[in-house]
């Protein structure tokens, strides 16, 4: 699982991003993404583990399976 840091997220959006450490671009992270592992809304400068999949309604990447790290 790659790691990052929550750059963003809001609850009234229901999405936000997060900022991979090391390298990369932000990866979307869906509200939907948060229900399925459990999880309460994302909190900025956190530090979380996902992985990630392209995304069917978009065909862009996004947080596929999320946890705290």
């Amino acid at each position: 699982m790659a790691k990052g840091t929550v750059k963003f997220f809001s609850i009234d959006r229901g999405f936000g991003f997060i900022t991979p450490i090391g390298t990369g671009t932000d990866v979307f992270v869906h509200a939907t993404a948060l229900e399925r592992a459990g999880l309460g809304p994302l909190r900025e400068g956190q530090l979380v583990e996902y992985e990630t999949e392209v995304s069917k309604k978009t065909g862009k990447m996004a947080v596929s399976t999320i946890k705290l790290a």
